[in-house]
């Protein structure tokens, strides 16, 4: 199986260390992944705003980087689901058949990385090791859009000397949802005081989420009110060992 890794733009730019550890997490399960260095965004930005002709050239960056593989994995819910539905939308408003016959191919192949993991390879335990108190929150996109459902608390739950704790009012939104966070900032912030909040009660050192522009906009809250939780990837967890500790 030819897979390839889509960083997405906010990991590339923001967040390094997460697509270093897909990869790592990847190939410790036999998975042999490029990084085709080609791959642009998504084009959820130009989409979620409006700009769908905008959208074309990234679309088209996208299937020309990802068609020959037979699997894309990403540390993004979000980028995840704009391919997956995004895509289409964009390739029929331009009228050409043969760009939405292969956004058609190329957009199932696409998976949110516990999505691969649970649903390809078949894994719920990957050998992570990480000895601290966790809680989860679902990001939207992966809640409502993909429908991971309760993949990355399974994957969570085999990770030796993890505790998962329980987020209160998880699936309320952290507030953040990219150009919202900037149009919408006051409602954004008390929507992220929120998340804050609950990630408090929950007791948990550690606030794991599969989109780092959430645990971006959450950590910035639970950082300026110095509450000591620390934020993380999903991936980083489960590439973390027992030999990393």
């Amino acid at each position: 199986m030819k897979v390839a890794l889509m960083v997405t733009c906010v990991n590339d730019a923001m967040f390094p260390e997460t697509g270093k550890a897909v990869v790592r997490l990847l190939r410790r399960l036999g998975v042999d992944v490029d990084f085709p260095e080609a791959q642009t965004c998504c084009a959820q930005p130009m989409v979620n705003t409006g700009y769908l002709d905008e959208a074309v050239p990234a679309v088209r960056t996208f299937v020309d980087t990802f068609e020959p593989y037979d699997a894309v994995v990403t540390p993004s819910g979000s980028c995840a689901g704009s391919v997956r539905h995004q895509h289409a939308i964009v390739a029929r408003r331009t009228g050409d058949a043969a760009l939405a016959a292969r956004v058609a191919r190329t957009s199932p192949r696409t998976y949110e990385l516990t999505e691969f993991l649970v649903d390809v390879l078949g894994v719920e335990d990957v050998g992570a090791y990480f000895p601290h108190r966790v809680t989860y929150h679902p990001t939207c996109h992966s809640l409502r859009l993909l429908g991971v459902g309760d993949r990355p608390q399974r994957l969570l739950r085999a990770v030796r000397g993890l505790r998962l704790v329980d987020l209160p009012a998880a699936e309320e939104c952290c507030g953040f949802g990219g150009t919202f966070a900037m149009k919408n900032a006051e409602t954004s912030v008390a929507m992220g005081a929120d998340k804050a909040r609950h990630v408090r009660e929950s007791g948990a050192e550690v606030l794991v989420a599969g989109d780092n522009s959430c645990l971006m906009h959450i950590g910035g809250v639970l950082s300026r009110q110095r509450a000591g939780v620390r934020v993380m990837h999903l991936a980083e967890i489960l590439a973390r060992t027992e030999e990393d500790a």
